[in-house]
């Protein structure tokens, strides 16, 4: 049986360990979107319309922002090397509930359970801050959190080949064997925990409150946050809409494929950590948010054109995944004994705004189509640049 490693050494991360962790991450935040390609297929499922089936990702959202609101903050005082395989078996409980679905409410609760318990990522993430050393740290933060970037990417992609051929509800079983396997992995691999003071959730909740409102930085990077990941599920979703209406009509795994030229974009946005550890993450950030803003407007006027709409997907995703990366990563370095905690209000935000993006997808796309999606993406973004212009040297 492996020892565990002693999480307090820093610099413990083996190339193999980070690895792990990544894949963990990503399989963890994969969780979320499987259901992402398969809106229609699943409304066809169990006879409701579009906009009722887009629910199923707003509530998967929000139970993950409540999931990382409650949990994610015991990783500053409980042993996660425990806690976090513990959270990957509910996970792995609640993905097998979504597939044995009998009805499409069974599934909307199935899927908030599976969003409240697929948040060990998001313990991941600290912890590998903690252990990685001062001068690697924005590289394999960088590492890991493509990791989970990469997930939600390829879990379309894969979602939409198996349920082509299996039907949309074999992926969850294989997402359930997947995520239990993981647990296993990482319960026998993850480093030991020091022990620390054991504080109750009503103080761990109230300290995120304080720790947020006494740094002007971090309230900044939550906002760039919150509209950054609005904007990135507002343009994924829409985007499913899109590629399956006329005049593309793209099968599930046709609009899979376009998840791939996304998944190219989250390996080179995987350099933005080394951005950050050579003090460019400021800057750096205000780039990407223009880039977005430029590939949403290529998207729009490109909307009968797959090739400029692939180049969109390429070099918006690039964008708010670097700009994910930056964030996440400034955040870590700000205050080393609440990284679980600054992670929650980080996630949180970020994830009740992809529930909005979500939430609006549906119905923008029933108002005005694909360009008045697009216009209220780069109006988010662009409310978003000019936060980072007035605010930028308080970050």
């Amino acid at each position: 049986m492996t020892t565990p490693i002693p999480a307090a050494t820093t610099g413990a991360l083996s190339p193999r360990l980070v690895l792990l962790l990544a894949l963990s991450g990503g399989i963890a935040v994969g969780n979320l979107y499987w259901a992402q390609p398969l809106l229609n297929t699943i409304a066809a499922s169990f006879g409701t319309s579009a906009s009722a089936a887009g629910t199923l990702i707003t509530a998967t959202q929000l139970g993950y922002a409540l999931g990382v609101l409650l949990l994610v903050p015991l990783g500053d005082t409980c042993n996660r090397r425990k806690l976090i395989p513990l959270l990957m078996l509910c996970s792995s409980a609640a993905l097998a509930a979504s597939a044995l679905a009998p009805g499409f409410g069974f599934l909307l609760a199935a899927l908030s359970l599976v969003g409240i318990s697929t948040v060990a990522g998001q313990l991941i993430t600290p912890l590998a801050s903690e252990l990685a050393a001062p001068a690697e740290r924005g590289k394999i933060v960088g590492t890991i959190v493509s990791g989970m970037l990469t997930g939600i990417l390829l879990s379309r992609t894969i979602s939409g080949f198996l349920a082509e051929w299996l039907g949309w509800r074999s992926i969850y079983f294989c997402a359930a064997a997947l995520t239990a396997a993981l647990a296993l992995v990482l319960y026998r691999r993850l480093p030991d925990d020091a022990a620390r003071p054991r504080i109750s959730l009503p103080r761990l909740l109230a300290s995120i409150v304080t720790l947020v409102r006494q740094s002007r930085a971090v309230q900044v990077t939550l906002l760039l946050g919150f509209a950054a990941f609005a904007t990135f599920t507002l343009f994924w979703t829409g985007l499913t809409f899109l590629l399956s209406a006329p005049p593309w009509s793209y099968s599930l795994s046709q609009i899979g494929l376009v998840g791939l030229v996304g998944l190219a974009g989250a390996l080179i946005a995987r350099r933005a950590g080394w951005l950050h550890d050579r003090g460019y993450s400021v800057p750096a950030s205000g780039a990407a948010l223009l880039l977005a803003i430029v590939s949403l407007a290529v998207s729009a006027a490109g909307a009968g054109n797959i090739l400029l709409i692939l180049a969109a997907v390429l070099f918006f995703d690039i964008a708010i995944q670097a700009l994910n990366v930056l964030n996440q990563t400034r955040l870590m370095a700000l205050n080393p004994d609440n990284r679980s905690r600054i992670n929650t209000a980080f996630v949180t935000c970020n994830f009740v705004g992809g529930a909005v993006g979500s939430a609006l997808a549906g119905t923008l796309w029933q108002t005005g189509g694909w360009m008045l999606l697009m216009a209220a993406a780069m109006v988010l973004l662009s409310a978003a640049f000019c936060v980072w212009f007035f605010q930028r040297n308080r970050l």
